[in-house]
């Protein structure tokens, strides 16, 4: 299935789609190249773009955009593959499938919301909104996920999702921290 169709059909129709993913065997590096890769490209634009618009506005210039936008794509890119394997690590203390392959799909697909969302980083105070709305529904998206891919029990699926979210928000708070100042100081 092409990128687009999937985007639309995980964002349209999110409980179909997962059932239609649980069968195929995507390959993680290839799920990252063929889906992810273009999906961050797509929110990396945005936040160059933001960059360009404001920063530049404020007399940091396009070096500032540039360097942001590489440390966004480097941000998403990182955050795809340590969601995956925390994702997989988690998976039996709550009764899933330890599965590299379906981690990597649920983590691929469900965040389709928040890549897209990133396209929009450029227009002001409703960037936030879009980007909130767009893990809101990521999360939502993993929630379907997690039956169909990872056979995680309809008891289980909250706190394994409570869980997941804590540790990776955790993550990229560190990740943040250890990349934003080569954003300032570089």
């Amino acid at each position: 299935m092409n990128l687009i169709d999937r985007a639309k059909n995980i964002l349209l129709t999110p409980k179909t789609e997962w059932n239609v993913i649980a069968g195929e065997t995507t390959p993680l590096a290839t799920l990252f190249t063929s889906y992810v890769l273009p999906l961050i490209v797509v929110s990396t634009i945005g936040s160059f773009l933001s960059g360009v618009l404001f920063t530049g506005a404020f007399g940091f210039g396009v070096t500032y955009a540039i360097k942001g936008a590489i440390i966004t794509f480097i941000s998403a890119s990182v955050s795809y593959f340590v969601s995956v394997y925390v994702i997989d690590w988690l998976a039996p203390q709550f009764n899933s499938e330890k599965d590299l392959t379906k981690s990597a799909q649920l983590v691929a697909y469900a965040n389709t919301p928040s890549y897209l969302a990133g396209l929009l980083d450029f227009i002001p105070v409703l960037s936030m909104l879009i980007r909130l709305a767009g893990v809101v529904y990521a999360v939502y998206l993993i929630y379907l996920g997690l039956e169909p891919l990872k056979k995680t029990p309809e008891d289980k699926k909250i706190i394994y999702l409570i869980v997941a979210f804590v540790v990776l928000v955790g993550l990229t708070f560190l990740l943040a921290a250890i990349l934003t100042p080569l954003l300032i100081f570089a």
